[in-house]
């Protein structure tokens, strides 16, 4: 009996593979991706934050009857699916299917089919990389969208049959939907305060956010002139220290009761 069971796209890599592996390893084939979206419907709910509704694929029932057998027997599954984002979501879709937590070091993942690269991928197995996986699925939710809205239009407006497009249309849509945000903007004009600061014998930089706690936006000239008149010498108490975008940032928060008095805490 297999201690392990190894699965990859292509039956004809499984037997090259599993010859490489040894008796200790079973390999088979998923034949590509086994759960995908319904062909007859979008299969995305947009009311659910866009969730999209798997099943599985029409004839690939024997096959995962067939997998999930194996896996029963086998000590540990190794997905051992394509190096790329493809690859990466049907080893999900076959961990979910066969039960495997998506969390353990299931994955593997080589560029090249010879003994050393196989043997040397199997030293160092990994977690799923869900960053792939939800890439492959925002394409494959997106050309729902888009792709299942346009082609009927081809087809009354071109000809029958014709295609949107998968990655293309997509594409073309983001890149319209930002032109018309950018046509749709309309400018502000806006001010800041900064300042370099000293404190025992350090520096750091600051920037005026409001008064009170609460933010003061700066509109104009005036706006600015108008905080400018209400400082009084060169010393200032920093309320509070707030981290954007992962730096420190010095936000002043300039108090009524403060605002004219010379003061300098940590």
């Amino acid at each position: 009996m297999a201690e392990y069971l190894v699965i990859v796209e292509s039956p004809a890599k499984a037997k090259t593979i599993e010859r490489y592996l040894g008796k200790k390893y079973k390999v088979k084939a998923s034949m590509g991706h086994v759960r995908d979206l319904p062909k007859s419907q979008t299969g995305v709910d947009v009311e659910q934050n866009y969730q999209p509704k798997y099943i599985t694929i029409r004839g690939k029932g024997p096959v995962l009857k067939e997998l999930k057998t194996a896996a029963k027997k086998a000590d540990k599954v190794f997905l051992a699916a394509d190096p790329d984002r493809e690859g990466e979501a049907i080893a999900w879709h076959l961990a979910y299917s066969l039960g495997i937590d998506v969390q353990s070091e299931c994955r593997v993942v080589f560029n090249e089919i010879t003994k050393d690269a196989v043997k040397e991928s199997f030293k160092h197995p990994r977690t799923i990389d869900m960053n792939l996986v939800d890439s492959q699925q925002a394409r494959r939710i997106l050309d729902r969208l888009v792709g299942y809205n346009i082609s009927p239009l081809l087809w009354k407006k071109v000809k029958k049959g014709l295609s949107a497009g998968r990655v293309q249309s997509v594409a073309v849509k983001m890149i319209i939907d930002r032109e018309n945000e950018i046509k749709q903007f309309k400018p502000e004009e806006y001010w800041s305060i900064e300042s370099i600061f000293e404190k025992d014998q350090s520096t750091f930089e600051g920037s005026f956010y409001g008064y009170d706690g609460k933010k003061q936006p700066l509109n104009n000239r005036e706006d600015v002139d108008h905080v400018l008149d209400r400082l009084d010498g060169n010393q200032f108490l920093v309320e509070k220290i707030k981290k954007l975008n992962g730096n420190e940032t010095h936000l002043l928060h300039l108090p009524h009761h403060l605002s004219n008095k010379k003061r300098q805490e940590n």
